[in-house]
């Protein structure tokens, strides 16, 4: 069998093809990624059950206008290096495979504007536009995949509501890739000096790996390609290294992955501890609610609204704490008794079967066990936020977009 080389186009046996790609990579760090790409592009010309469609088989980056993003700003890197990096872009583009999920018909938001505007009561909804939900399968991600299906569902929008990030995102494919193929241009954000500090918590290395990623690596990827995404630090422990009255803001470096997030193994408590820990809680959860509120509210118009709900033109939030991260879609405000308002938050659990909320949605009967969650549950002593500011950065913006930091905002 003859394929073609996704870097120089020459036709080769498919048997050679491994190493032919590899003498594209010279040093032995890049030889090794370029060996295990091209494998997996050999593997994928033979089985036309993986790759679907012409869009997964590109031209060169290099040639493709929509895909400047993906390679934007290699100054100060040695020429050499960067026609490297160039060439690994160029082959992922190529390579890289749409992420198989399943298509809710009419949209899932949609579905859940009409299960918002139906309930009885006096509410206010704010919601983000169109999503797509990527569910964690058992014979994939199970139990380690939840922050890339986030990713994913994240970028379902950014695709879908921002033509500028179309352009850029993933080389202009238009598609959401799926994870091995998001963890390779996670390795090329690190390899262009995004993140650094974080990226050695992998060793400079994550295809193929299962291990958990947070919010620091939502944003790395997604500020390779020049767009502003951005991390809010909500935190009521000690350990903060910022000291601030409690709701204030203060800048910070954002944590590793997940590493704010691992279980200790401390002392126990006793009971006044735990009193005081559940005030501050009570404190923090409305510092989080209400930052949330006030994040989707800034984006609403009255061209999109309803009575009940209004379409704010922000992005879902990446949400992330101890053990888990979820997608927030939006947020609902209730009367409550007194001059107190209640908050729900309206969030797509990668956990959850798409199948399952597609039938609940549509039919309004269960939904709310899976899409809402009261402000008691927010019990957690910290939580980061993901979400990615309009426009996209130019050369000078986006070596400042490779440090990675975050605004604390303590409780």
């Amino acid at each position: 069998m003859i394929s073609s080389c996704p870097i120089c186009n020459i036709q080769v046996l498919t048997v050679e093809l491994e190493q032919h790609a590899s003498s594209h990579f010279e040093d032995d760090d890049q030889l090794q990624r370029g060996m295990e790409l091209a494998h997996q592009i050999a593997l994928a010309e033979s089985n036309t059950d993986i790759v679907n469609g012409p869009e997964h088989c590109t031209g060169s980056f290099t040639s493709d206008s929509n895909a400047q993003g993906a390679s934007s700003s290699h100054s100060g890197y040695p020429h050499h290096y960067a026609e490297v990096l160039d060439e690994q872009i160029s082959c992922l583009v190529g390579a890289q495979i749409r992420s198989k999920f399943q298509e809710v018909q009419g949209g899932i938001m949609n579905l859940l504007k009409s299960c918002l505007e139906s309930e009885g009561g006096s509410s206010e909804s704010k919601i983000s536009g169109y999503i797509d939900h990527h569910q964690s399968l058992p014979s994939e991600d199970k139990g380690w995949g939840c922050g890339w299906r986030n990713i994913q569902m994240l970028s379902s929008h950014l695709l879908k509501q921002s033509t500028e990030a179309r352009e850029v995102l993933f080389g202009g494919s238009g598609f959401v890739p799926d994870i091995p193929s998001l963890q390779r241009w996670l390795e090329i954000a690190w390899d262009k000096n995004f993140d650094t500090i974080g990226s050695s918590h992998f060793h400079d290395k994550i295809y193929g790996a299962k291990k958990w990623i947070g919010t620091t690596e939502c944003a790395t990827l997604l500020r390779s390609f020049g767009l502003r995404a951005r991390i809010v630090d909500f935190d009521s422990t000690e350990s903060s290294s910022l000291q601030s009255k409690k709701g204030k803001c203060a800048a910070n470096r954002a944590q590793g992955p997940m590493d704010k997030f691992l279980i200790k193994n401390n002392p126990p408590k006793s009971s006044s501890e735990l009193c005081r820990e559940d005030a501050e809680s009570m404190r923090g959860q409305q510092v989080l609610v209400d930052w949330i509120w006030n994040y989707f509210a800034s984006g609403c118009s009255d061209r999109f609204a309803t009575p009940r709900v209004t379409i704010s033109n922000k992005t879902p939030l990446y949400f992330q704490h101890q053990g888990h991260s979820r997608t927030i879609v939006g947020i609902q405000k209730k009367k409550g008794r007194g001059s107190q308002d209640q908050y729900t938050l309206l969030i797509l659990d990668p956990g959850h079967r798409t199948a399952d909320l597609e039938r609940t949605l549509r039919s309004k009967k269960g939904w709310q066990c899976l899409v809402k969650r009261g402000v008691h549950t927010l019990r957690k002593p910290q939580y980061q936020l993901c979400y990615v500011d309009s426009g996209i950065a130019n050369s000078e913006e986006m070596e400042q977009l490779k440090t990675i930091d975050s605004i604390l905002v303590r409780f």
